[in-house]
This record gives structure tokens, sequence and C-alpha cells, in this order.
């Protein structure tokens, strides 16, 4: 077994020379004070202008895809990341990583709520004004957020440090909804304004957002502007709302089984390891959430058709981008857990990213190791902007393959347990709810080191479904360079330092 502990290195290859490591910008006052913008440099032919539509969804896994026709036709018509993974597999850390392209160690959001988490810290780091959207706004984009933003927004200054009816920086049309989990009876702030809605059909949520994207198409290509809009789903996040016209559908649909499915790792660590098979009531329950999230993310797929239809009634389509990703996964009996998220697990932080359009090959993949916090660096790319993040463009990835010197590692960071009755993602034991964590994931091998001391390896090239842990068969010197090469990802600064920290040297 030593053996395969070694051969699960992957051997790493030299970084190349970057840029020299920068802070993120701080918040003063009530002016953005951005890092200064320069051309992008890459050899990806694109319009000079082109749009970018982004649709980022709320704990879609990766076994959702296949109930989604027209995130097929995404695939089929572009470029499909088959190793995309987020900084955090919990909510705001991670859609703060895409915010502003760096990670939790550098936006100081680990959590949904309190010092550390959601809005709050979102706005007492200054993470508002190191937003990529600044940079696409000050290129001549028009920019539009709707739907999810942060916990914490339009919930009272006892949770938010801005008012409900505050608008961020860089954003030329704000659609933005509070604790809309249900899909109905939430307010949205619509630049400023606040308006409340309802149970009728009309008012679910995820057809709005579908309303107001279009028309934000339709006014941006009469003003013949290039723009940028994302449109963030509560979908399909517990308590997992479908539609109305889709609540009947998939009878008798079970969740997938897995070979993790009802499973322990062997040698689990302590905050995993007293879980026992679950029971029929347990997987009933799973049975059931499942076939509601499918129902869920139906309306998102004709979401994503009716922005297409949009953007070809303009004839757009062709000089957009379309995104498709979401913010983490999510299990469902997995290693005998409930639904839910937080883990290293690769059914947490592996998540679909799909990109279609300008000069990307029909068809194409890729398994290159990308992460969120690239995205920030590859909108501004698309848009010829550029600013310092911890991040790197994915655009010499948009012809597929693996280009040489690409990273062979990626970091995921995580605080916990999560506890506070006042996060929509507040998980029980029997969902999982892990103590602090550092990992580094790689093409061969997931590394964990929890702040209690105990670590987890896992050989994926003989163990995708992480089912044996062998961190108790490392030698001192193998754990001495895993946690070397895991610090310094940890206290990675923008630019050169985190990609020479995401090229793992090989065997220690």
């Amino acid at each position: 077994m030593i053996a395969a502990v070694a051969g699960a290195f992957s051997a790493g290859s030299p970084a190349p020379a970057g840029r020299p490591a920068s802070v993120p910008a701080a918040r003063s006052g009530s002016s953005a004070s951005g890092a200064a913008l320069a051309p992008a440099q890459t050899t990806s032919r694109r319009p000079r202008h082109p749009n970018v539509v982004f649709v980022l969804t709320d704990d879609l896994s990766m076994n959702l895809l296949r109930y989604m026709p027209q995130v097929q036709a995404l695939q089929a018509r572009g470029l499909t990341f088959r190793n995309y993974f987020v900084s955090d597999s919990l909510c705001c850390p991670s859609r703060t990583s895409i915010f502003t392209g760096n990670f939790p160690h550098d936006t100081g959001v680990y959590d949904n709520v309190g010092r550390m988490g959601g809005i709050r810290a979102f706005y007492d780091h200054g993470n508002e004004y190191n937003t990529f959207n600044l940079a696409l706004q000050k290129a001549g984009y028009r920019t539009a957020m709707m739907g999810k933003y942060l916990n914490g927004y339009l919930q009272g200054p006892k949770r938010s440090p801005v008012s409900n009816r505050y608008v961020p920086p860089g954003w030329s049309r704000w659609d933005v909804a509070g604790f809309a989990y249900s899909e109905f009876h939430y307010r949205l702030n619509q630049n400023g304004r606040i308006r409340r809605y309802g149970d009728a059909p009309g008012d679910y949520l995820t057809d709005v957002l579908a309303r107001h994207g279009t028309s934000f198409i339709n006014s941006s290509a009469a003003q013949h502007k290039p723009f940028f809009l994302e449109i963030g789903t509560f979908a399909p996040h517990q308590p997992y709302t479908p539609a109305p016209q889709d609540a009947n559908k998939f009878p008798g649909l079970v969740a997938p089984r897995s070979p993790a499915f009802d499973v322990l790792p062997n040698n689990p660590p302590r905050w995993l390891s007293g879980h026992h098979p679950l029971t029929q009531s347990q997987i009933n329950t799973i049975n059931a959430d499942f076939r509601k999230r499918v129902q869920d993310v139906q309306d998102v797929d004709r979401l994503l058709t009716r922005l297409e239809a949009a953007l070809s009634r303009h004839h757009e389509l062709k000089n957009t981008y379309i995104v498709f990703s979401s913010d983490n996964g999510y299990h469902m009996g997995e290693y005998r857990l409930t639904p839910g998220k937080l883990t290293a697990f690769d059914t947490d932080i592996h998540v679909p990213l799909v990109i279609a359009g300008p000069g990307i090959p029909a068809g194409s993949t890729t398994g290159a190791l990308a992460e969120n916090t690239d995205l920030a660096k590859t909108f501004e790319g698309m848009a010829g902007t550029f600013k310092p993040c911890d991040g790197h463009s994915l655009l010499p990835l948009f012809h597929g393959g693996i280009p040489k010197h690409w990273r062979n590692a990626v970091l995921v960071e995580h605080h916990g347990p999560a506890t506070s009755a006042q996060d929509p993602d507040q998980q029980n034991a029997a969902s999982g709810n892990p103590t602090s964590y550092e990992a580094m994931r790689t093409p061969g091998f997931l590394y964990v080191e929890y702040q209690d001391g105990e670590r987890e390896f896992y050989d994926l090239r003989h163990d995708p479904y992480e089912l044996h842990d062998l961190a108790g068969q490392l030698s001192a010197t193998q754990v001495g360079r895993l946690h070397g090469e895991l610090l310094r990802l940890e206290n990675c600064h923008t630019g050169r330092a985190c990609w020479s920290a995401e090229h793992v040297s090989g065997t220690p």
C-alpha cells in the first residue's frame, strides 16, 4: 500500500514566472479604489467586446446535470471542465472567491454568518471594492447582478452592515433578493427600491429572474453596449421548491447509489466515525429530496433557454460567453451522511463548469484543474481588463486539453463546525459538520489537515470514491512534504505566489 501512496503523488511542473504578489484593495469611504487596469494577455481569439452571461446555481451537484437538457446542449456546443473545484463547499466563502478571485484566507470570509461570515465579513474586509464587475464596468460594460448575493443581505442591520436599499459599486443594474430559499414570499432590491413578491405562480423567483435577465439583455442590445449579466439562482438549495408546473415530475425517482452511498471510509476522521448505517426512513427522505432537487432544476434549465432566446433575437448569441456553474456541491447518502455539504469530499467540492461562446470548439473538454478563484480573472480577460488576484485566467484552456505548466493542485479552506441557527446551511452531525480544515486536491490525491491534528489522504487513481484513507501509512517524510506544500497554498497572496504554490513538486 505504501507504493500506492507514493504513486498517487502527481509530478509537478516548474511554476512560470508571474506578477509580484499584492494584497486586496482595502475598503475606503464611498469611492472605489481598485487596482489599475491593463490589457489582458491571452492567445485566445475572441471578439473585442464579447458579452458574458453567468448563471450561478446554489448547491447544484454533478449528479443533477443528466436531468438538465439545456445544460447538456450547452456542453455540446461549448467547453466542459472535468476538474473544477470550489475554495470552500459553503455558500458565502465560495461566492466571495468568485467575486474577488481570492481565497478565503485573503477575503476574510469563512462562514455564512457572524464576524467571519456572510455580507458582514465581506464588507468588513473591503471586498466590495475588489470585485470583477468594477473592472468590467470601467471597461465600458453594462453590468447586472440578479438573484442571490450573500447571506445577510436584505436581513436588517443586525445581520448586515449595509442598508436594505444599498447597491454596491460597479453594478449598472441590481435585482437582488434577500432570504428567498422558498422561491416565494421574498423581497427584491431593484436598483435601490424594495419590492415584495408573494405566492402567485408568476412570483416564482427563478421565473422572475428569467424575466429580469431577458429585460437586461434587451436594453443592453438596444444601447449597443457590451454587457455582463450574473443570475444567482436559489435553486436547488433546500427546501428544494420546484416551479408549480414541475412539482409532480419524475415519479419514483431515487437518489443515485454510488459506491460511497451508505459506506464509511476506513479510518474516518472523528467527525464522521460515529455514523451508523442510514435508516430506511433516512433513505426515504434522501430519495424524496433528490426527486425535489431534480424537479427544482427544471426551471433553471428553462431560464437558460429563455436567456439564449433573448440573445438570439438580438443576434448576440455568437458574441456571448455563457457560463454555467454552482457555488458548491452536495452529498445525499454518501459516507452515511444525510443531505448537506461542508466536507472536502468530491461530492461537495467538485462542481460543474461549462462555458460556451466565441472561439470555443463545440463539445470540447479539459481535465485541467480549475477553481472558482479563476472566474474573476477569466471574466476580466474576456473583457480585456486585468487586476491582481489569487486566481488564474481560464482563457488558455478554451481550446480544450491541458496546457504545459498548468497547475496540478488546488486549495480548499473550511472553518467549522457551522452551529448558528441563523445559518441556512447549518448542519447537524447526521449531515456532517466537520471541524476546520485545509485541503489540497490534485489529479492524483486528496490531502486534508484538520485543526485538531487529524489527517486524511486518498489515492484517487485507485480510489476515486475516496473510501480508503491512507494517511496512517504515510511516512514522516511524506507528511512533512505534504504539510509544507499545503502551507504554501494557505499562505499565498495573489499572482505569482499562488500560481507557484499550485505546482506541487511530486512524491515527498
